[in-house]
């Protein structure tokens, strides 16, 4: 099957008992029993629900995989990730990463003895180089938050050991813009929450992956710490994969639309987009996704925080929030924002100016979005 009917089909029988298409919400804690150890398959939530496993086979089979996880937020799953790890194992990860991500590793995991390097992933001797014989991990962003930088996954793939796992955030592009797995990938995440929920009305991680042994561990490691999702929110996940495609097909044409408003306007120093010809890694970018997705970073050229403070109280449609990936358009100011949790140096280096904005594309007619921008920026 193609993408597109993968998304709406993929994993999904009607419901056993009634015929119904919609897969219900099985809002049960428990479930009986014919006798000790005889059961449908089914014995506690926590373990495994009904709702939540078939968005678990959803999610595995659209970014061509075996295995899917449902977790109660994508912190949760790259925790279960970290847990695999014994203390003194390394891990790699990009310099240019999403603030909650840097957080776990360094203010929870690091003090049990796991070391984290964080390098420039965009070149892949950077990589090679920091790679040791207790490196256990690669984590990887791409595109990143919020820098948009683009990191070659095959590349990687092709310098890490087989002991070594190779992880990749893969929320910001969606298993319809790209498929890591296919690429070399061990693990994709998700943030459910953002493009694959695509409404703003659930909190949700995911992981993915082919390996029997790495999935029976993760699926240990679920079980025991019981970080799940429910079947409500799967439900609405479900509900939300079904549209991806559609939905981010538009994402897509709007910000290539208001990228090029953005580059002849003249009070933007910078423009972060994967899809611009002049952008760092761009032939990466067009290797390994179908477009360059609805994310857009820009700076401005007076690099202050309380001129970017200013335009983001000026927006009407844009509205000033946390996340992305919903049907309506957000903004935000990484610095004080998803990012405030990395120190200001840390941030400056790895290009997070104080006036940079990070914008969420979302559906609504182009044309008013840009007028929308066109109206804060004057």
């Amino acid at each position: 099957m193609k993408i597109e009917t993968k998304l709406l089909h993929a994993g999904i029988e009607p419901d056993s008992a009634t015929g119904a298409i919609m897969t219900p919400i099985y809002q049960t804690s428990t479930y009986v029993q014919d006798e000790v150890g005889v059961n449908k398959g089914y014995e506690y939530s926590r373990t495994q629900n009904p709702t939540r496993h078939v968005l678990e086979k959803n999610l595995a089979a659209i970014e061509n995989a075996q295995y899917g996880l449902c977790f109660g937020s994508g912190l949760a799953a790259i925790d279960a990730v970290i847990k695999m790890l014994n203390p003194g194992d390394e891990v790699i990860s990009t310099n240019d990463l999403y603030g909650g991500s840097y957080r776990i590793f360094t203010t929870i995991f690091q003090k049990y003895g796991i070391v984290f390097k964080f390098v420039d992933m965009t070149q892949i001797e950077n990589v090679k180089v920091a790679i040791t014989d207790k490196t256990k991990l690669i984590w990887v962003e791409t595109p990143t938050n919020p820098m948009m930088s683009i990191i070659d996954i095959q590349g990687i793939a092709s310098i890490k050991r087989d002991d070594i796992l190779l992880a990749v955030d893969n929320t910001f592009a969606t298993p319809y813009l790209q498929n890591p797995i296919d690429f070399g990938a061990d693990i994709v995440m998700h943030s459910v929450t953002k493009y694959l929920g695509g409404h703003s009305d659930i909190i949700m991680g995911a992981l993915v992956l082919n390996d029997s042994e790495v999935a029976k561990n993760l699926y240990r490691i679920q079980n025991s710490s019981g970080a799940i999702s429910g079947p409500q929110d799967c439900f609405l996940a479900l509900r939300g994969v079904k549209t991806l495609h559609v939905r981010m097909d538009r994402h897509c044409y709007n910000a290539s639309k208001i990228v090029e408003f953005l580059q002849v306007n003249d009070q933007i120093d910078k423009v972060y987009y994967p899809g611009l010809v002049n952008h760092p890694n761009h032939i990466i970018a067009k290797k390994q996704m179908r477009n360059f997705g609805g994310m857009i970073s820009f700076s401005l050229k007076e690099d202050t925080i309380k001129a970017a403070h200013s335009i983001l109280k000026k927006t009407k449609l844009f509205s000033l929030a946390e996340s992305l990936g919903g049907v309506e358009s957000l903004i935000g100011h990484p610095a004080s924002m998803t990012h405030a949790s990395i120190p200001k140096e840390i941030r400056i280096q790895s290009g997070i100016a104080d006036s940079l904005i990070r914008l969420s594309v979302g559906i609504e007619d182009v044309s008013d979005l840009i007028d929308d921008l066109e109206k804060a920026l004057s």
